[in-house]
């Protein structure tokens, strides 16, 4: 087959054009006229960008990037000249948080997917190429998810694969995952334009994106909205030639032989969190207890449409660290006190340590881990036949913890708080509240005596769950 050399007009990719030129190639049985396809250029078939070197300043800093043990880190850029990376048609390089997945994908535009950036990410990431989408460009085109009860370990939302039903045959090489690819980031397009299933994966990203969740699916549509491009992308993990993945302290040398542009999700989250409002504070009230006296604030999610509260007891300093308390709903807990679990204990200890300390608990309406109230019953009823709580939790089809934290980080930075001192037995918080712009500098664990009831519950918890107990 000939190689196919496609470029733009201005700036975006014609799909039909595109695909005559394909077939035309497919079609070409004279060897004479074969031509051997050059090796895969620079990403993007672009100019590589020899200087890596950050070059932020006070109206555009280099912000919030992730710290990684290594001898090969990754050089951030700030997030301007990424977006102008993207809507050149260029490869970039997006990190996540080291303590989550602990990887970087090679991420590019869904219009841009030309064969040569196809070819380059399974030449040289090596991960499974997938197409993240904006959740209502996945409605508009009707796809289906793949999973009816997503229990994988960070969620990731895959819909059923695709290939493009015009211009493609077995749907695998290079080009023709461009053409599926672009067709799937055409505006015009529809579900006719698919069969199913195929060799591209659509990843569908929550709503609220790297706010609700900080993966690289949302970080991807994020992204390109920003940049002001149609929210489909294409994103692929970076694997070493071992078979093992890259890790953000080993891609350094990888980064500048192909001169890409990195950012980290937590610059996107900054960048939104900075643009964006995503809570809207609606009261203040007093608040007496018989824990002690709270200032109590309300705010209302444009997430989830949820009312969450903020319990604040003293004055808040941005320069100094806080003692906080973010506290997941349990209603049998932590209003009827059940002995099934240690919620309520815990979130009364933690209100009088803060009446007498000062600081602030934060009662996010995520009950049962995340799951529902009814969800969590029926939970209890499979812990009662044997299973323990995570699971009871996969036998339902949720992962063992839903919990997201991009909301509550909202809230707190709208109090004015900067620096935490987290009352918390569990690390996973940690991770949650620092990718979203907050510094935790000391974990305080709640100690809780178990009873018979909640024994096996807290055991699992530190065993399964790492919490500290």
């Amino acid at each position: 087959m000939k190689h196919v050399e496609f470029t733009a007009n201005n700036g975006v990719f014609d799909i039909n054009a595109f695909i005559t030129q394909c077939d035309a190639a497919t079609m070409e049985n004279d060897p004479a006229n074969e031509v051997q396809a050059p090796d895969p250029p620079c990403p993007c078939c672009c100019e590589k960008n020899e200087d890596t070197t950050p070059q932020g300043d006070a109206a555009n800093p280099v912000a919030n990037v992730p710290v990684a043990d290594g001898v090969d880190p990754i050089i951030y850029s700030p997030l301007e000249e990424v977006l102008a990376d993207l809507r050149m048609g260029k490869l970039i390089l997006m990190t996540d948080d080291p303590h989550r997945e602990n990887e970087a994908d090679l991420v590019c535009a869904g219009q841009f997917a030309t064969p040569q950036n196809i070819n380059f990410m399974a030449t040289h990431a090596r991960g499974l190429i997938c197409v993240p989408m904006a959740p209502e460009k996945v409605d508009s085109l009707g796809l289906p998810m793949q999973a009816q009860h997503n229990t994988e370990k960070h969620h990731t939302a895959f819909t059923v694969s695709v290939d493009a039903k015009e211009g493609t045959t077995t749907g695998i090489s290079a080009f023709e995952r461009s053409i599926t690819t672009m067709k799937l980031a055409d505006a015009k397009a529809s579900l006719d334009d698919f069969v199913q299933p195929g060799h591209c994966f659509p990843l569908r990203a929550v709503e609220g994106g790297v706010i609700r969740r900080a993966g690289h699916t949302e970080g991807t549509v994020d992204l390109l909205r920003i940049a002001g491009m149609e929210p489909v992308g294409v994103c692929c993990e970076i694997m070493k030639e071992d078979g093992t993945m890259a890790r953000l302290g080993e891609l350094g040398s990888f980064q500048k032989q192909y001169g890409l542009k990195a950012c980290s999700l937590a610059q996107i989250i900054e960048h939104r969190q900075h643009t964006e409002t995503l809570i809207v504070r609606e009261e203040c009230v007093k608040l007496p207890t018989d824990f002690g006296d709270f200032d109590c604030y309300s705010y209302h999610s444009k997430v989830d449409g949820k009312t969450h509260l903020a319990l604040v007891h003293g004055e808040i300093d941005p320069e100094k660290p806080i003692l906080c308390r973010v506290h997941s709903e349990c209603l049998t807990g932590d209003v009827f006190g059940s002995r099934r679990c240690d919620c309520g204990s815990q979130l009364h200890t933690a209100m009088r340590r803060v009446a007498q300390e000062g600081g602030i608990i934060l009662y996010l309406r995520q009950e049962g881990r995340g799951i529902g109230l009814s969800a969590k019953l029926h939970a209890y009823k499979l812990q009662e036949q044997g299973l323990d709580t995570v699971d009871a939790n996969i036998q339902l089809g949720f992962a063992p913890d839903l919990r997201d934290y991009g909301v509550g980080a909202q809230i707190l930075r709208d109090l004015g708080v900067r620096h935490l001192r987290l009352l918390t037995n569990n690390p996973r918080k940690i991770v949650g509240l620092s990718g979203h712009g907050l510094d935790v500098v000391e974990q305080l664990p709640i100690s809780i005596p178990a009873n018979e009831d909640n024994k096996h519950y807290l055991d699992t918890k530190r065993d399964r769950m790492g919490h500290l107990i």
